[in-house]
């Protein structure tokens, strides 16, 4: 009996040898290798070609032109970009225009168009770059100069906003170029040089339905070759024998071998039972313990979550119907859904499904299922982590977001009351401070992702940046993510992320209560495009006036000056530089409840006073107080940029 089973184990392996032998020779063509292109991308494939990857192996215009230790070329439209990075499971690419690349004073200029295949990335802002004018113009300081010949031209820079006011007033050549909304804010504020600037380059998508097309062609033992406008799914040749035929064999010859398998165990274990009788070990079911994968596909609960199908979401959200889209974030899109149980729900699809994406999913899946709170926005459930996409549900929150409220589509002057914005802030704070209790630090606070339902109640969303923070250290070391305009300036310069640079986000919310201004605003004047700068300057200057919302009474009504004046304080305080300047968020809920209840008209100074040798860098006088104040602050904060 050994001597047979060993026999038909020996028959399989040569089989499965034969199939994998055949199968490799047709995989073995040109097409079907990836190549690299220099030191900086690794296993690139369709649509682009380049290098030992023919043309016929991608898309016309996706060629890149690889070179060593620089990065790789391609050609849109007759301009060439550089390559600066690559995600292909995103369908990204983040070019930089090589005529701008040596130096800016360039003497191409066009813009910068795409073909049917390529689209501008949605976070890309222009900024429009003035050549050759016949004076200097000032403009915001955004001046620079340009030699050509011998001759000296004079130019300068501004964002979108401005350019319809100043295209026919003055005698310019403009160029339009692309960059990241990040890269603007900075170029704007002056914190990155205009040259390294347009060096970061911008973000470019090509069209994900030929990828996905072409995937399915590669998946079905295709070559996907282009065809002008399309492409053609060619069958592989190998060795010119035709593929199903060695398919239909190759079953044939595994069902035959395992049907011999099967019966020849059969037989043994009868003649085992015979033999020896029925044992508790034998009568065990080897395969009763499904895989994890297999697990989380099957269970109904994951992390204690609900584990949705896929085809259920995407019937509640009519196939993902762009009608139904809530917001477009740095982390996915979220749609408006309706489960067959009759729930309103929000479904949030991530954009990649890669290891950095399933991280994210997991990591949000986590801390959700752990944290109930009333003013956190409450998750539904999910799909499985091996689902072709990554969905997340939550309980829909139906009005909005603060900055929809106070600066967005649904902004109207006077219609949110000071109460009201107070209730936010108080409501905001006590979500905060539970998160900080529970070892979470939020990360991306800000007025979108703090929701609204009808009773304008808070329901503060979107942890895809939330991290468990752990019990035994001071921070966590982290490439800085997050908003321009929210971002902990300490955590810019120094990657250490506390539960301080929640509190400074949190301020900026603040201003924006007081002031119904976007944290971030290009048209404003460049000192004042940070939201937080412009307020600490306004404060110092005991200017608070200017900075407040007129619609909400503070020339007016006493009792609301005095308690915008206090938050404007406490937020003050909240926007130092040093974060061990800053309050805890608990001590901040207990500031705001104070002053929201009118017994924190005048906090005592022994509560949060900052000693005066504490003060780091900065002298501790009277002069360096913002007004009317009773606790004594550091001045001169200016946040280096916005993130």
């Amino acid at each position: 009996m050994h001597s047979s089973t060993t026999t038909t184990f020996f028959f399989i392996i040569v089989v499965s040898a034969v199939i994998s032998t055949c199968y490799s020779q047709d995989d073995d063509t040109t097409c079907a290798r990836n190549f690299n292109c220099g030191e900086n991308f690794q296993n690139v494939g369709y649509p682009f070609w380049g290098d030992y990857r023919p043309q016929e192996c991608g898309y016309r215009s996706f060629e890149l032109k690889c070179q060593d230790n620089e990065y790789p070329t391609i050609e849109i439209n007759n301009r060439i970009f550089r390559v600066k990075d690559m995600n292909q499971a995103g369908q990204t690419i983040t070019i930089a225009s090589s005529d701008l690349w040596p130096n800016h004073c360039t003497q191409e200029l066009h813009n910068v168009t795409f073909d049917n295949l390529l689209h501008n990335g949605p976070m890309n802002e222009n900024l429009f770059v003035f050549y050759n004018c016949t004076s200097e113009i000032s403009v915001f300081g955004n001046n620079f100069t340009c030699e050509t010949g011998g001759t000296e031209s004079h130019g300068f820079y501004v964002a979108e906003s401005f350019y319809n006011e100043l295209e026919h007033s003055i005698s310019c050549t403009s160029l339009k170029v692309p960059v990241s909304q990040a890269t603007l804010v900075e170029i704007l504020q002056g914190l990155l040089p205009l040259q390294e600037g347009l060096r970061q380059g911008f973000a470019v998508l090509y069209d994900a339905d030929y990828i996905v097309n072409c995937s399915k062609c590669e998946g079905s033992g295709g070559t996907c070759e282009p065809n002008w406008d399309d492409f053609v799914c060619h069958k592989r040749a190998g060795n010119k024998r035709d593929v199903k035929l060695k398919f239909a064999i190759a079953f044939g010859a595994s069902g035959f071998t395992l049907l011999v398998v099967g019966v020849l165990i059969f037989l043994h274990q009868r003649r085992h039972k015979k033999r020896y009788g029925t044992s508790p070990w034998t009568s065990r079911n080897v395969f009763s313990r499904p895989s994890s994968t297999t697990d989380l596909e099957q269970s109904s609960a994951f992390y204690g979550v609900h584990i949705f199908k896929y085809s259920e979401l995407e019937k509640a959200t009519g196939n993902f119907d762009p009608k139904k889209e809530l917001g477009d974030g740095g982390f996915g899109t979220v749609y408006q859904g309706k489960l067959k149980d009759g729930r309103v729900v929000a479904v949030k699809r991530l954009y990649e499904h890669n290891y950095k994406r399933m991280e994210q999913f997991m990591n949000e899946v986590e801390i959700l299922a752990r944290l109930r709170h009333q003013n956190l926005v409450s998750l539904y459930g999910c799909t499985s982590r091996h689902c072709r996409e990554l969905l997340l549900v939550y309980e829909y929150v139906p009005n909005g977001t603060v900055a929809d409220h106070l600066h967005g589509d649904r902004a109207k002057p006077g219609s949110l009351s000071w109460t009201t914005r107070m209730s936010i802030a108080v409501e905001t704070a006590t979500a905060l401070a539970y998160l900080h209790a529970s070892d979470v630090i939020h990360r991306d606070v800000k007025t979108n992702n703090i929701l609204l339902d009808s009773n304008f109640c808070v329901k503060v969303a979107d942890f895809g940046l939330s991290r468990l923070f752990p019990n035994n250290v001071s921070h966590v070391s982290t490439a800085p993510q997050g908003t321009p305009g929210y971002v902990d300036p300490e955590y810019h310069e120094c990657y250490q992320l506390t539960v301080k640079s929640d509190v400074y986000s949190f301020a900026v919310v603040l201003i924006e209560l007081i002031s119904s201004q976007p944290a971030v605003d290009i048209t404003r004047h460049r000192h004042e495009i940070n939201l937080s700068t412009m307020a600490i300057n306004k404060i110092q200057n005991h200017a608070l006036h200017e900075l407040v919302d007129p619609f909400l009474g503070f020339e007016t009504d006493f009792k609301v000056r005095e308690m915008i004046s206090e938050v404007a304080e406490l937020a003050f305080q909240c926007l130092q530089n040093d974060k061990d300047m800053r309050p805890s968020m608990e001590t901040v809920l207990e500031t705001l409840k104070g002053i929201q209840s009118e017994d924190g008209k005048l906090r005592k100074a022994e509560e949060v006073e900052i000693p005066c040798d504490e003060v780091v860098l900065l002298r501790c006088d009277r002069s360096t107080l913002s007004p009317d104040s009773t606790v004594e602050i550091s001045r001169g904060i200016t946040p280096h940029g916005s993130g």
